[in-house]
């Protein structure tokens, strides 16, 4: 499965700090228990690589 495949699976994500200063990214869903742990740095580095797929994928969906 690669980032442009369709999957059927579904999961929920939950995103916050933690009380270690720590962000966390927690995913679960039908046998998935994720938690990812990130320094503040990390998770800003994170949003701004969202950011710029999200950019990405509205220029690509206004070219269909």
């Amino acid at each position: 499965m690669g980032i442009n495949s369709e999957n059927d699976i579904s999961a929920d994500m939950q995103i916050g700090p933690t009380t270690l200063g720590m962000v966390r990214i927690y995913i679960a869903g039908d046998g998935i228990d994720l938690p990812m742990d990130f320094e503040p740095e990390e998770a800003e580095d994170i949003a701004e690589e969202l950011r710029a797929a999200a950019a990405a994928a509205r220029k690509a969906g206004k070219k269909r």
